[in-house]
């Protein structure tokens, strides 16, 4: 290798190097990459006529009367 092949290799990587530093640091403004945002979410609470169920439900009727003959007492802790 010359000596002016050196010099002017060198000169070459000098000036790639300014280049990128223009365009990296002051051509842009903004970073190259997008910036990560929290953004704050607001729940309302739900509204019970949008949200409630139009279907007939799919459990028994129960009665509305009740044979206390048939029911036991429930059993009391000793």
């Amino acid at each position: 290798m010359q000596l002016g092949e050196i010099i002017a290799n060198f000169f070459a990587a000098l000036l790639v190097i300014c280049v990128l530093a223009v365009v990296f640091f002051v051509g842009g403004g903004k970073p190259l990459w997008p910036e990560h945002e929290t953004k704050m979410i607001i729940l309302p609470p739900p509204d019970a006529i949008t949200t409630g169920s139009v279907r007939t439900p799919t459990h028994p009727p129960l009665p509305d009367t009740i044979d206390a003959g048939l029911v036991q007492p429930r059993p009391q802790p000793e």
